[in-house]
């Protein structure tokens, strides 16, 4: 397939912008294989640049002002005779933003509306933009060894002898969406580990997510174990299991469903562990959802933020009834939960759902950034994201492929990941200090996830990267931000290392909205923005650092055009 193939019409005169807060804009729309341009007259300053993947949903709506003649028989759109219409197309993009074109020519309007969608569509992860994306600034093959499995078990052999780093997935035929090197008990050979992932839904075999370097106990992760509804056994992954606990110790298994749920699984060939052969295991169930629950969630607050000028009482009801701030908080409690059971009750946990790759991520992830300073700085949250969503398999493809206002969203598609960046918001706005990073980092991640320039979060699982050539065919997100002239505008100036556990609270009035996301293209942030600016000068004390401009890009709602490419 060509690009040229699905670009009907490549460039319109004319054509007048319409963004929420800002002026018109009238110019030239330019439709390139991978983004849209306009450009403004006179001068031909760039106004808009926009990466195409980012567009959720195109809504189109035209008008004939003049006369209309039907085409000829067997004829095309172009035999169309149109005096005197327009088009209205209003994009709504993934991360949120609202853009209205309005387009002369109702046959130029249906042809940019028809490109958008089918650009914007393209399912080939080598047909991407991080395929064609050359930053000057940039090699090949940069940043991508930030946090490899091997470090990790460094770390962690440093502190005790009861874990080893296993090959056993090496070409991954052990588990499709498990890295090639994961850390399982020392006391457990290969041969186990690969009988004991025959037992696992998608092969996901408990494997070592944290150490906790103070009492030694270990936070694993896994998928729910196939017991069925006969009860079928494996005695290879009761050992693996069961090696990990002392005579006498106890853990815990946290399971992500609700008990009902789980029950149910088992009709389905799921299951849990049963106590009889999981005498030292005790199962808790905290119920998180995911899927279409919590794509529907995001949605209704995505709609409520759009509503202009509601009523208070109409606004906080529909924030409410989205339900999305129940789900923010029923993610860091049974966090919490998990960092207790680890730190105040000195027990080993297991983590798991079903398929062991959305609400059990979301759990280990935030379990850690509560219990680990290391995970609070810059490079600690890049390689927390690296080690336990990307190589952990969570599947960005499948859960970010659309946004929260497609008409076409699929069974596969759920924030999960948003609700993490939510969760992690909602740990630095109750200890401000202790997190090296601040929002705008957060904002920068979201924004990748679901469209890039980058290939960090492309494909599913680490088996998907390695077949389409990521590594060795595009650049990584975190090689950009880690240069230095970008480093700093993600790094929080009131950061103050805190060796403590931070708890959160998880009580109604401590979880808030997360404005600076769910309201950055409505609410003007030009204020906040130099009051940012300004906090960072005075704590830095020498503002020489920052760019001339960088007030005045910053309260700019557009993104810069890519690096690399001609303005």
């Amino acid at each position: 397939m060509e690009f040229s193939e699905l670009i009907k019409t490549a460039t319109v005169e004319d054509v007048l912008l319409w963004r929420p807060g800002l002026p018109a804009v009238r110019g030239t729309l330019c439709i390139t294989s991978h983004h849209l341009l306009l450009s403004s007259r006179p001068g031909g300053e760039l106004e808009l640049w926009l990466l195409i993947r980012n567009v959720d949903a195109v809504e189109k709506r035209v008008q004939n002002l003049g006369w209309y003649q039907p085409p000829r028989t067997g004829g095309s759109l172009r035999d169309t005779r149109v005096s005197g219409s327009s088009g209205t197309i209003t994009l709504r993009c993934k991360d949120l933003k609202v853009l209205q074109l309005e387009i002369p020519g109702m046959e130029e309007c249906l042809n940019i509306a028809s490109s958008i969608e089918a650009l914007s569509s393209v399912d080939s992860v080598m047909m991407m933009y991080p395929f064609f994306h050359r930053p000057p600034s940039l090699r090949l093959q940069q940043g991508w060894h930030l946090c490899p499995p091997e470090r990790h078990f460094q770390r962690v052999a440093a502190q005790t002898s009861q874990w080893r780093l296993s090959t056993v997935n090496s070409d991954f035929s052990a588990c499709p969406s498990y890295p090639a090197a994961v850390i399982v008990p020392a006391a457990v050979g290969d041969d186990t580990v690969a009988r004991a992932a025959r037992f696992r839904q998608g092969g996901r075999f408990p494997v070592l997510s944290y150490f906790h370097p103070r009492n030694g106990t270990a936070l694993l992760r896994s998928s729910q174990p196939l017991t069925g509804p006969n009860r079928r056994r494996s005695r290879e992954d009761e050992q693996l299991l069961g090696t990990i606990l002392d005579q006498g110790e106890r853990g815990f298994v946290i399971d992500t469903r609700s008990a009902q749920a789980a029950k149910q699984a088992r009709m389905s060939g799921g299951g849990t562990e049963p106590k009889a052969s999981y005498p030292q295991w005790r199962r808790l169930h905290r119920a998180l959802e995911r899927g279409r629950a919590l794509q529907d969630s995001f949605g209704r607050l995505v709609e409520a933020c759009s509503e202009p000028a509601p009523s208070t009482e109409r606004w906080l009801g529909r924030l409410d009834s989205s339900r999305w701030l129940s789900h923010v908080k029923a993610a860091l409690s049974t966090a919490c939960l998990a960092a207790q059971c680890l730190d105040r009750e000195g027990c080993t946990v297991l983590v798991h759902g079903a398929e062991g790759t959305d609400t059990t991520l979301l759990v280990t992830a935030l379990a850690q950034l509560i219990l680990d300073p290391g995970c609070r700085t810059l490079e600690g949250f890049q390689e927390l994201l690296e080690r336990e969503w990307i190589q952990a398999g969570h599947p960005f493809q499948l859960r970010c492929a659309r946004s929260a206002s497609s008409h076409a969203r699929g069974k596969q598609e759920a924030p999960v990941f948003l609700l993490f960046l939510d969760c992690v918001w909602q740990l630095s706005r109750q200890f401000p200090l202790s997190l090296e990073f601040g929002e705008q980092l957060l904002l920068t991640l979201f924004d990748n996830a679901y469209a890039s320039a980058y290939g960090t979060f492309l494909c599913n699982n680490e088996k998907e990267r390695s077949l389409c050539k990521v590594k060795e065919s595009t650049h990584s997100l975190w090689a950009w931000l880690n240069q230095p002239e970008e480093k700093h505008k993600y790094l929080n100036p009131l950061y103050s290392h805190n060796p403590l556990v931070i708890w959160p609270s998880v009580e109604p009035q401590s979880i808030q909205l997360w404005q600076g996301f769910f309201l950055r293209w409505i609410r003007p942030s030009q204020h906040l923005d130099e009051a940012w600016l300004e906090m960072r000068r005075l704590v830095q004390g020498d503002s020489s650092w920052l760019p001339e401009s960088a007030g005045k890009r910053l309260s700019q709602p557009l993104p810069e055009p890519p690096a690399g490419t001609e303005r």
